[in-house]
């Protein structure tokens, strides 16, 4: 079981402590249900209400927030990223030993890190390449030709196509589909005409990717991640694809081919893009929007509808069908009224 005291804690994340330096912290756990060993934060004002009376051992929050704290603190200016910080000081890593283990299929000509380590029922074709302290978790696929950085991780069966190039520090999680055929047909007379794939996949450092996403390979040109972006849980990425450094894109988005998508964007879960259009640097664009053509301007970008009572959204919907005429009884009647005005 891991420990750490405060005082290594808070070296760690840079933080002013206000209490017993020496106090062991075994976990972490919430605001609200922490006990006298565990580490726990506040950052959102919504769970204030559970400060007052916490039993966590210590509290990671702003100095603003010092006097209500009942216990020990660390006070940073980002308790968040504090949080994230120390999250990492305690996360599980599983055992897997250095090396190859002997039911994994290694193809010829692979140049592979005495550093690394390849589980068990691993499959990797010829010519791969896989850096220093790579980790391969079991019923990995990996294809022809793919170079593969240092300190990466691949969790359990992930699928890699051939020729995918993925650099340094990237995390890939179980399910992950990698370098698939993007969806290029022809139509040849009514029937559709396969289009073959000859571009790839090209991920740079830094990269995370969800489990079950899938990143098309490109058509003639590779699909790009870029560095730094954070791809959630089943996401599709289309061929030709590119993201921006530091993007971040929440669960079951769709991302239409030939979409380019700019630096340091946030873009909510199940957002669609109809792909050929281009996104801007510092776009946020919420949850379920469906994106049909370029955002050339930073800012926040919605559509839909928020949800209400059943009842409420029946005579809304009913309402939104008259728009039209309602909006011509509107235009007459302003006509009207200017007439009158002129009598």
């Amino acid at each position: 079981m891991k420990s750490f005291t405060l005082e290594e804690i808070a070296k760690v994340i840079n933080a002013e402590i206000k209490g017993d330096s020496n106090k062991k912290i075994i976990g972490l756990a919430p605001l609200n249900s922490a006990g006298e060993e565990h580490l726990t934060f506040l950052d959102n004002s919504k769970y204030r209400k559970f400060l007052q009376n916490t039993k966590a051992g210590v509290v990671i929050l702003h100095p603003k927030e010092a006097d209500a704290c009942p216990t020990n603190m660390l006070l940073t200016e980002q308790p968040y990223v504090a949080y994230a910080k120390v999250a990492s000081m305690f996360a599980y890593e599983p055992r897997i030993s250095t090396g190859i283990h002997t039911s994994s299929i290694i193809g010829d000509g692979c140049q592979i890190a005495s550093s690394a380590k390849i589980g068990a029922n691993v499959v990797i074709a010829d010519n791969v390449s896989i850096g220093e302290n790579t980790i391969i978790y079991p019923g990995v696929v990996i294809g022809d030709g793919c170079k593969i950085g240092d300190n990466c991780v691949l969790w359990p069966n992930v699928t890699i196509y051939h020729h995918v190039q993925i650099s340094n520090h990237v995390i890939i999680h179980s399910g992950a589909i990698i370098g698939s055929d993007g969806f290029g047909m022809a139509n040849a007379q009514g029937k559709w005409l396969k289009i073959p794939q000859l571009g790839s996949v090209m991920i740079h450092e830094s990269v995370e990717i969800g489990a079950n996403t899938t990143i098309d390979r490109g058509a003639l040109g590779d699909t790009i991640i870029g560095k730094g972006v954070k791809l959630d849980n089943q996401i599709q990425i289309g061929h030709n694809v590119e993201i921006g450094e530091h993007t971040a894109i929440a669960a079951c988005s769709g991302v239409s081919g030939s979409t380019k998508i700019g630096k340091y964007c946030m873009i909510s879960g199940m957002v669609g893009f109809t792909g050929h259009f281009e996104i801007a640097d510092r776009v946020v664009i919420t949850g379920m929007t469906m994106v049909s053509k370029s955002i050339k301007t930073p800012g926040i970008y919605s559509s839909g509808t928020s949800i209400e009572s059943h009842s409420s959204w029946r005579k809304n919907a009913v309402r939104f069908k008259q728009l039209d005429a309602m909006a011509k009884k509107i235009q007459k009647l302003e006509q009207l009224v200017n007439q009158m005005g002129e009598q």
